[in-house]
């Protein structure tokens, strides 16, 4: 059973005429400690991602472009657009399976992690994803 949910973010910004400003703020934001953060670069119809993680939770964050984030359980199945013109975030807990479609060209994405990275928190293949929610209920 998945235990937490799911959670769109509207980010705030501020405009001037000199550009526009959108703070994360994490106790405000988002309740959790970021451990690592890494950028994904991407093209039209090109996917990332299709797997799982068992403790890591990802804020994924459109820095140019548009992006669908795939999501699934074993009860549900989520489609979102994130635009980096809407400034809008999404935080997706463990034990949810993701893939990432880019939209357009020259996608970047911010991914915020509360998790190092291990290989071993990886669930790379949805039958085995299905297996592992089975016993960890």
């Amino acid at each position: 059973m998945i235990t937490k949910i799911i959670q769109e973010f509207k980010l705030k910004s501020f405009k001037k005429k000199s550009g526009k400003l959108i703070p994360i703020e994490f106790e405000k934001n988002f309740r959790m400690r970021a451990k690592r953060i890494f950028y994904i670069y991407g093209n039209k119809n090109k996917r990332r991602g299709d797997h799982a993680h068992k403790k890591c939770s990802q804020i994924f964050i459109p820095i140019l472009g548009k992006i669908e984030l795939k999501i699934k359980s074993l009860t549900m199945s989520k489609k979102i657009i994130l635009n980096h013109k809407k400034s809008t975030a999404v935080l997706i807990p463990p034990k949810y399976w993701c893939g990432l479609n880019f939209l357009n060209n020259n996608t970047i994405v911010m991914v915020i992690c509360d998790y190092n990275y291990d290989f071993n928190d990886y669930i790379e293949k949805f039958s085995e994803y299905k297996k592992y929610m089975k016993r960890n209920k």
